[in-house]
C-alpha cells in the first residue's frame, strides 16, 4: 500500500513537471531566434519585393533578423508546401501572392489544405497588374497588340507568367477568351524570370505586377500596354485601364498575404499580426510599396480567411470558363 502511495505521489510529481514546463514553454519570450520568411518564387518579382521589404521592418520590431527564402516552383506551391510542413511555431512564415487561391483549381493534387494548412496574419499589400510587350512587338496599345497578334499569329503566339495558376496566368487565359488569340502559355518559376525573358523578346507578351515591371517600362526596354485594375494608377497614371481599352471583364490584381502554419499559438499569431501592421503604417513603409504600385493592406487574421474562403471558387469558376484544366 505504502509502495502505492509513493507510485501515485510520484505520478502526480511528474503531472505537476510537465504542466509546469509546458507553462514555462508557453511563456517563453518569442522571438528568441531568427525568422524564415519563406517566398515561393524567385528573388526579384514583386512578392519578393514586398517580403524584403516586410521583412527588414519586422526585424527591427521584433528584434530578431527575418531571414527571405526563395523557393520557386510549381507556381509557388513548392515553397508553400513546406511551411504547411514546417513547426507551428512562429519562426516559419511564408509570402504568398493571389496565386495561393487560385491553385486549388489549377492543382488536382495538392501536398497541402489552402485553408486548413494554414493561419492567416494579414493581407499585406495589393499591386496592379500590368499587360506589357517586348518593344519590338510593335503595339503601344492592347488594340495594337490583339491586331498585331491576328495578324502575325505565328511570330506573336504566347505569353508568359510567374507560372501555371497564378493570376498572371489566368489572366492571359482570359484575353485568349475574350480576344479569341491562339496564345500558348510559357510558364517561368517566378516574375523575375519572366520579365527576364520578356526583355531579351523570349516572349512577346508577359503580365505581371507593376512592382517587376515598372522600372523596365521606366527604362524603356519594356512597354506597358495596359493595367487590370478598375482605376488608373497614380504611379503611372499614363497606362490605360483594361476597360477603357475595351475589355471591362478584364479586371484583375495580385494580393500579398502572409501565413503561418496551421496550430501557431494565437498568442504568436497576435504578435506577428501587430507587428506587421505596425510595419505597414509607418511612411517609409507605404512610400516604398506605393512606388512600386503597390497599397499597404494590414487587415485582420479573420478577414484574410475571409478571403480566401470567397476568393477560391471565385479563381475556379474563371479557370473553368477559360478552359484550364487541373494537372
Amino acid at each position: 500500500m505504502f509502495a502505492m502511495m509513493r507510485r501515485r505521489e510520484l505520478i502526480t510529481l511528474l503531472g505537476g513537471a510537465i504542466m509546469m514546463s509546458a507553462a514555462a514553454k508557453a511563456a517563453e519570450p518569442f522571438p528568441t531566434r531568427p525568422i524564415r520568411l519563406l517566398v515561393p518564387y524567385p528573388a526579384g518579382g514583386g512578392t519578393d519585393i514586398v517580403g524584403r521589404v516586410l521583412g527588414q521592418k519586422l526585424h527591427e520590431s521584433l528584434g530578431q533578423p527575418v531571414v527571405i527564402d526563395n523557393r520557386g516552383g510549381a507556381g509557388g506551391t513548392i515553397g508553400t508546401a513546406a511551411v504547411a510542413k514546417a513547426a507551428p511555431d512562429g519562426y516559419t512564415l511564408v509570402l504568398v501572392p493571389t496565386s495561393h487561391v487560385i491553385n486549388p483549381s489549377i492543382y488536382a493534387k495538392l501536398a497541402y489544405d489552402t485553408e486548413k494548412d494554414f493561419a492567416p496574419i494579414t493581407m499585406v499589400a495589393s499591386t496592379a497588374i500590368l499587360m506589357a510587350v517586348n518593344p519590338r512587338v510593335g503595339a503601344d496599345t492592347m488594340r495594337g497588340f490583339v491586331e498585331a497578334a491576328k495578324a502575325r499569329p505565328q511570330e506573336i503566339a504566347n505569353f508568359g507568367s510567374a507560372g501555371a495558376g497564378t493570376v498572371f496566368h489566368l489572366t492571359g487565359e482570359l484575353l485568349k477568351q475574350l480576344t479569341g488569340l491562339p496564345l500558348q502559355h510559357v510558364p517561368y518559376r517566378g516574375g523575375a524570370p519572366t520579365v527576364t525573358a520578356l526583355i531579351a523578346g523570349e516572349i512577346p507578351l508577359a503580365f505581371e505586377t507593376m512592382l517587376a515591371l515598372q522600372p523596365h517600362v521606366r527604362a524603356g526596354t519594356l512597354r506597358a500596354l495596359a493595367i487590370t485594375s478598375p482605376q488608373r494608377s497614380a504611379i503611372m497614371p499614363e497606362i490605360p485601364t483594361t476597360a477603357e481599352a475595351g475589355f471591362p471583364s478584364m479586371v484583375a490584381d495580385n494580393s500579398y498575404a502572409l501565413f503561418a502554419p496551421a496550430g501557431t499559438p494565437a498568442p504568436i499569431l497576435a504578435q506577428l499580426h501587430d507587428a506587421t501592421v505596425a510595419a505597414l503604417r509607418l511612411p517609409d513603409v507605404r512610400d516604398r510599396l506605393r512606388e512600386q504600385g503597390a497599397e499597404v493592406v494590414g487587415n485582420s487574421p479573420t478577414e484574410l480567411a475571409a478571403y480566401v474562403a470567397a476568393e477560391i471558387p471565385k479563381w475556379a469558376a474563371l479557370a473553368r470558363q477559360a478552359g484550364v484544366k487541373p494537372e
